[in-house]
């Protein structure tokens, strides 16, 4: 056991115990629950809703509306908070900062990190969606990206969120993959990632703008009712607008085609990372299962808002997917899909054990230019916190930087 691993437990056994009755994470109709459970008036449940998801409280006592005598009651049955807490922090050259945050129960030793990520200028991801957050630049012809209104506080800073701990898609380039899954997060764990987060850097919901990106450890729609739950809460109770988060998916054919039929949804990303079978089935197993034309037909069943342009994220991999045939196969399936699309390029953030290599600068240019010239916005994903291993597809737990 390595020495960063013995001071991350450390600092785990320091943190204050998770109760074993949780309440953030639970929606207002199980708060109603407690409030009957206790023979306490309804209005009792908002106002445990309004110090969990508004207030971001951090004990019982803290939720002051609430008479001591049922804040009583409700610790000696075992109720408390339940936030997730911040374990570590390492902070980036750049400001970006990625966090252990401690999930499960320290005083039960079933205590385990999952890591989040706080990008303070976001890495561009939601540019030309369509969306309130990504407003169309350069990369598309015509449009401009429009001015910055807010004088003060957070500007599109972006939080990146897990939904797992590991994952189990096993994606080649990844380094989560080498974790494989070990568990599931429920949706108070994946809300409550935003929530500590939000709370660390005093984000003014309602003047602030953020966004959200599921795309931290983890597969969401192999999650899906907890994930689908955690934006719920986000959405409803914490006041997050739907229109600023965005999921990424390795292509999940089940879950794109459940994902239709919601009502409240983020925005959809398509893991694409190849422009034929071939080479994304060598990358990414999941292929296997789901093929391209597979995942195409579940994409057009998502209803997209107006304006709304489905993301197809795309990581070069130096020598295997980012050469001019690869663009151009590219070209071709996105045409085909008859979606309206973006593309975000990734250039891929190397990590030890992983056997690719980055993508030369020129090559990286000569891609986007291709695409754009084809007509089809093309962007350009700034790395962000690469020298802490916060950047996409380097998120493994890692201690020591």
């Amino acid at each position: 056991m390595t020495a960063g691993r013995n001071n991350l437990y450390s600092i785990l056994d320091a943190l204050p115990a998770v109760p074993i009755r949780p309440l953030f994470g639970l929606k207002n109709e199980e708060l109603s629950g407690i409030a009957k459970e206790f023979t306490v008036p309804e209005y009792r449940a908002r106002q445990i809703s309004q110090g969990l998801y508004r207030v971001w409280v951090s004990s019982l006592d803290d939720i002051t509306p609430l008479p001591k005598s049922f804040r009583d009651q409700l610790a000696q049955a075992g109720y408390g908070i339940g936030l997730p807490q911040i374990a570590e922090t390492f902070k980036s050259i750049d400001g970006t900062e990625r966090y252990l945050i401690a999930v499960g129960d320290p005083g039960a030793g079933s205590a385990q990190t999952v890591e989040t990520v706080w990008m303070p200028e976001g890495d561009d991801g939601e540019e030309g969606d369509g969306s309130e957050a990504g407003n169309f630049s350069a990369a598309v012809p015509g449009h401009g990206r429009a001015g910055d209104e807010e004088a003060s506080g957070h500007h599109d800073a972006t939080i990146c969120v897990s939904s797992q701990i590991g994952c189990a898609v096993n994606c080649q380039f990844c380094l989560t993959a080498k974790l494989g899954i070990i568990r599931n997060l429920t949706a108070g764990e994946i809300a409550g990632q935003v929530v500590a987060v939000l709370k660390r850097h005093g984000v003014k919901i309602g003047r602030d703008r953020i966004n959200l990106v599921f795309m931290g450890m983890g597969e969401p729609f192999l999650n899906y009712d907890a994930f689908m739950d955690a934006v719920r809460l986000l959405v409803e109770e914490v006041g997050i607008a739907e229109s600023r988060m965005t999921v990424s998916t390795s292509g999940i054919v089940p879950g794109i085609e459940r994902f239709a039929s919601e009502t409240v949804r983020p925005k959809l990303a398509i893991s694409l990372n190849a422009s034929n079978d071939k080479v994304r089935e060598e990358i990414m197993p999941i292929t296997r299962k789901w093929d391209i034309g597979d995942l195409m037909d579940a994409v057009r069943k998502v209803p997209l808002r107006p304006r709304e342009r489905v993301t197809f994220e795309y990581v070069l991999l130096g020598g295997v997917n980012d050469q001019p045939q690869h663009a151009a196969e590219v070209v071709r399936l996105i045409r085909r899909a008859g979606l309206p699309a973006k593309v975000n390029l990734i250039a891929w953030n190397p990590g030890p054990g992983i056997p690719y290599s980055m993508p030369a600068p020129d090559d990286v240019a000569r891609f986007q230019q291709h695409l754009i010239e084809h007509e089809i916005p093309a962007f350009v994903r700034r790395p962000r916190g690469r020298d802490i291993y916060a950047a996409c597809g380097q998120l493994k737990q890692t201690v020591e930087v």
